[in-house]
């Protein structure tokens, strides 16, 4: 697991073509919109929902209240109890509420574009958000003494970033191609700052990441990603 870290860009740009190609399918008879929830099924689908099911045990975790009072450990029981949440398989009411706007973003950003531009923004969103992951990864340290993703908390090394930062940039050179250079950039800082906001969220009340909060990072990036897009690019 550790060792594929490098090539998590590149399954995700795959992804991403599987799920460009449901869309041209469903397109093909079919409105737009109704093309684009194919195209987020079957991206559901390929990976059993990983992404959302993190980016919803993030939020319900976040949701846990802090302490009464400013007892010695207050901080260290509530982050406790954030783990603790987490790792519950049960949904609540925050991870819901996360989980209906995520997916509701993704649906109104991909189908206010146009159907041209929906096939780069699927595979490049899904490329560029697996390796938001791979930063984070990089630069933060995991949270837990054991979990799911504890063998990912290895040092990627010079060969690993190498991989994942070429083909981050050939899927960014492939937008700018596509889309034009204002749409790559735009495309880029919504991504940049959909991971940013979701550090914030987590990473001061855990002290580092969780296989869900990867989870919820590549979630936020990839929204991020299209926003950026569909800003430089709306109809």
């Amino acid at each position: 697991l550790s060792a594929s870290m490098r090539y998590h860009p590149l399954v995700g740009a795959l992804i991403g073509c599987l799920c460009a190609g449901a869309f041209w399918l469903a397109d093909i008879g079919l409105p737009s919109p109704v093309a684009v929830l194919a195209a987020m099924a079957v991206g559901l689908a390929i990976t059993g929902a990983l992404h959302e099911d993190g980016l919803a045990d993030t939020f319900d975790g976040l949701g846990v209240p802090a302490s009464n009072g400013t007892r010695k450990g207050a901080a260290d029981e509530r982050r406790n109890r954030t783990l603790a949440v987490m790792r519950d398989s049960r949904l609540g009411a925050f991870g819901a509420i996360a989980l209906t706007m995520a997916l509701g973003l993704k649906f109104a950003a991909l189908a206010s574009l146009q159907p041209a531009t929906v096939y780069g923004s699927l595979i490049v969103a899904g490329g560029l958000s697996r390796l938001s992951c791979v930063v984070v990864m990089g630069t933060s340290t995991y949270a837990r003494d054991s979990g799911t993703a504890t063998p990912l908390a290895e040092p990627l090394g010079w060969a690993g970033w190498t991989v994942a930062l070429t083909t981050g940039f050939a899927l960014l050179i492939a937008l700018h191609v596509l889309l034009g250079p204002l749409a790559a950039w735009l495309a880029l800082a919504g991504l940049a700052g959909g991971h940013g906001l979701m550090r914030l969220c987590y990473e001061r009340r855990l002290g580092g990441y969780t296989g869900d909060a990867l989870g919820a990072v590549q979630q936020a990036s990839e929204i991020g990603l299209y926003l950026g897009v569909l800003a430089a690019l709306g109809r």
